[in-house]
């Protein structure tokens, strides 16, 4: 069949009756969450399609009630998940650190204060109150000054729910030393001002925090939907089920496009060449992505030597969402998806790096990736609402509350974004070659390093980096002109776009090795790199060493670029 008839055999029948179904009932607690995933089965099952539910043991926290104690005021608040217990109440004395609010994605989820050592001396031993969302950079920066607790205020009249743990899914050893070991809640503006004139005049509060944390019995449910021509290979398409509260735009909108796309992908599945494979994700809002993070570990090998894409499904078919901006995706894939929302919704697609958020729980494997959040209310229509930024349901402010409710989905939008999603999948499945473009990235490497190298200046020199960089990119053009000339055939060179993949992501998205998991903080491009740009910040007590660390990851980058050089050789003669 052809791509618009497959398109055609949309239709929102199973993916609304999903939707109104989980506006009824809250997916925080695992065994709601459970429970969202049977019906996923279920109604998949009623449409023929063969699913395969795991069954991870996953290690999570769930938040309950919390307040504030002040001058005999008690004052709502909202602990993020991992948040220690604090039923039996928290005294300390309150202390402001002023900070910007948030204005886009990725300091939602960042470090509050640029330069924290003059506040280390005013938080230590205190309960700190601060403007943001209760991210796991805001309240690891504030616990490493010392705070015993910690206050955030939200932007509006309504409190966010959210997690606080810079660990990317479930911790291992290494990771439980960052494991949050304090309180902390989050408060609308209106109190979170009343709680600063309190810290302004020196006084006291008691926080009160009731978790859930520890081990739970979870389902995720798999659909394997075989090509016919290369079926060990595939696209992974995934989202989160698990939400705050009823969680309609974020994410039970993204479950039922899913639903939608295994329906339709498994009614065509003699039109596949390579296989799809869609997962729904237990675990992602409490406790750091561990679902996708589970399957990451669980699967490494298989998705090392088989996932061409991996596709992420949050917040689709929002109200007002009538444009892609702010798209996540990595460089190379940024045509394709350009071309593919040209096609379906007759928009400009308007990409930016993906953030450390979204169960991008694959850039230590190397995989190649589009999408994250899906489309967003244009700038203009956000600022004319006055609304802040937020991490998902279209824009909507409605994102991590209980008014994300069904009237954020739009039926309309819904449908549109489906049929994306849709056709980006079928493509990269159905491409004689995969269709991703590392001219583009390598042209972002070398941007990236003469970013650094203008901040560094004469203090560290990056012209090895730059130089392997540019090698790198002659013959990655010398591979695309002889893939165009038929010199390279198409196994070939899908063998080398994925390996690429393998090499060149976890240099530009991760500092851990591969298989293990950055921690869940903003990670700038050719992250080894980036002390060039802090250069600024350090004093002859210290810029040896971070000359030091410098060498040490230009040693990483130039050794990638090169091993990726030899790779188009070995494989293209």
């Amino acid at each position: 069949m052809t791509e618009q008839q497959i398109l055609d055999t949309v239709n929102l029948e199973e993916p609304w009756g999903l939707i109104e179904s989980f506006a009824t009932f809250k997916r925080e607690h695992p065994k709601d969450v459970n429970r969202g995933m049977d019906e996923v089965v279920s109604r998949l099952q009623r449409h023929g399609v063969d699913v395969k539910v795991h069954h991870p043991d996953l290690y999570l926290s769930v938040p309950g009630q919390a307040r504030v104690e002040a001058n005999g005021r008690t004052i709502r608040a909202k602990p993020p998940a991992y948040s220690t217990d604090a039923r039996g109440g928290l005294a300390g004395r309150l202390v402001y650190l002023g900070a910007n609010q948030a204005d886009d994605i990725d300091m939602i989820f960042d470090r509050r204060l640029d330069d924290g050592s003059a506040a280390a001396a005013g938080a230590r031993g205190a309960i700190v109150i601060s403007e943001g969302y209760a991210s796991p950079g805001m309240i690891a920066q504030f616990e490493e000054m010392g705070a015993i607790g910690v206050i955030a205020i939200n932007p509006g009249i309504d409190i966010h729910w959210g997690i606080c743990t810079t660990i990317w899914g479930v911790p291992d050893l290494d990771d439980l030393p960052r494991k949050p070991t304090i309180p902390s809640v989050a408060v609308n503006n209106p109190d979170g001002q009343a709680l600063i004139e309190i810290a302004k005049a020196g006084g006291e509060v008691t926080l009160f925090t009731e978790m859930e944390e520890g081990w739970f019995a979870s389902k995720l449910p798999e659909v394997f939907i075989p090509g016919t021509e290369d079926p060990e290979k595939y696209v992974l398409l995934h989202g989160h089920l698990d939400s705050w509260d009823v969680g309609v735009g974020d994410n039970a909108t993204g479950d039922a496009a899913l639903l939608e796309i295994a329906r339709v992908l498994w009614k065509h599945r003699g039109s596949l060449k390579r296989s799809v494979r869609i997962a729904w994700w237990p675990g992602h809002s409490t406790g750091r992505y561990a679902g996708s993070t589970w399957f990451a570990d669980q699967f490494a090998i298989d998705l090392e030597e088989n996932c061409v894409a991996q596709v992420n499904c949050d917040s689709p078919g929002c109200r007002w969402a009538t444009e892609f901006i702010n798209l996540s995706r990595m460089s190379e894939t940024d045509a394709f998806i350009t071309k593919v929302i040209t096609e379906v919704a007759g928009k400009t697609a308007k990409g930016e790096r993906p953030h450390r958020a979204g169960d991008y729980s694959f850039n230590n494997i190397g995989i190649s990736s589009y999408f994250m959040l899906s489309s967003t209310m244009p700038d203009a229509l956000r600022e004319e609402k006055g609304y802040y930024a937020v991490g998902g349901c279209g824009g909507n402010i409605a994102w991590h509350t209980e008014n994300d409710t069904i009237e954020i989905a739009d039926k309309d939008i819904l449908l549109r974004d489906i049929k994306v999603y849709l056709l980006a999948v079928l493509r990269t499945a159905n491409s004689h070659v995969l269709p991703f473009d590392w001219r583009a990235t390598t042209r972002e490497f070398l941007s990236t390093i003469d970013g650094y190298q203008k901040k560094a200046g004469d203090r560290f020199d990056l012209t090895p980096s730059r130089a392997a960089a540019e090698e790198l990119l002659v013959a990655i053009e010398e591979f695309y002109k002889d893939v165009e000339d038929g010199r390279v055939t198409a196994p070939q060179a899908n063998r080398v776009i994925q390996e690429l993949a393998r090499i060149l992501v976890p240099i530009n998205f991760t500092r851990e090795p591969r298989f293990r998991h950055d921690p869940a903080v903003t990670i700038p491009p050719l992250p080894t790199l980036s002390v060039a740009a802090e250069l600024d910040q350090h004093d002859v007590n210290t810029m040896g060493f971070a000359q030091t660390q410098l060498m040490r990851g230009q040693n990483r980058v130039v050794s990638a670029l090169r091993q990726a050089k030899r790779h188009i050789a070995d494989v293209c003669g």
